[in-house]
């Protein structure tokens, strides 16, 4: 089972998310792979599940979206029940964030429906601590009554349900179910903190988790790739290595 994040992934980190393209010779490549009977294939990210679907455009593979909360595949559909209980309090505070930001030049907040993202990548830093101000003192009581948490990832603070549920539970749930008692080898690539998760379930489980980015003191997986460029080339190699056998 291979398991692929999105952003930084499959694609540079770009300054808004809607620019992040998948370029023709990594679908093509991805394609191969899924036409593979000895490999399930799948990308787990932070979009929507739509969003997610139609950037990658490939049916039958595995689609885990805003970081599992909702995943859909083959003889697979699964939305978090929390995470559907959430989504009029997240819906109320995005239009509250979405008010107060106004005068922040470069922040924007995205309703992703299970989840919210504020990003903060085009803000000027001179604004930052007023951002972070604005930000905290509107989802506090959300945090206080525990029906909310947040987590950093790459110039954005996800908003998500408080619900015991990551990328790690969601490639384990999504294992189990396609495959029952039996334990796939599994494969997980990402490149951002809401990918650690994923990795500490692989890694567990005897997989093989793969950190995209500049090598770090703290060994975030069991391995490294620099960029998307080289994800292409490992994924390349893969391809040929599955097709040969």
């Amino acid at each position: 089972m291979l398991l692929l994040d999105y952003d930084g992934t499959l694609t540079p980190i770009v300054e808004r998310p809607e620019l992040a393209h998948l370029s023709p010779e990594m679908k093509e490549c991805l394609q191969g792979l899924a036409k593979n009977p000895r490999l399930t294939l799948g990308i787990i990210s932070g979009r929507t599940l739509g969003d997610l679907q139609e950037r990658v455009g490939i049916n039958g593979i595995i689609y885990a979206a805003n970081h599992g909360l909702e995943i859909e595949g083959p003889s697979l559909s699964f939305v978090h029940p929390a995470a559907k209980k959430t989504v009029p309090l997240l819906r109320s505070l995005s239009q509250d964030i979405s008010k107060a930001i106004v005068g922040i030049k470069g922040a924007r907040i995205d309703n992703k429906g299970l989840t919210l993202s504020l990003h903060y990548r085009l803000v000027d830093e001179s604004q930052l601590d007023e951002l972070n101000k604005i930000f905290t003192e509107i989802v506090k009581p959300s945090l206080a009554s525990g029906q909310i948490r947040i987590t950093p990832s790459k110039k954005a603070y996800d908003i998500r349900p408080a619900a015991n549920w990551d990328k790690g539970k969601a490639v384990e749930f999504t294992a189990q179910e396609l495959t029952g008692e039996g334990k796939p080898l599994m494969l997980f690539l990402g490149d951002d903190v809401t990918d650690y998760d994923g990795f500490r379930t692989v890694d567990m489980n005897g997989g093989i988790s793969i950190f995209v980015g500049e090598e770090t003191t703290k060994p975030l997986a069991q391995y490294f790739l620099y960029s998307p460029r080289e994800v292409y080339l490992f994924l390349g190699m893969l391809r040929e290595t599955l097709s040969s056998q």
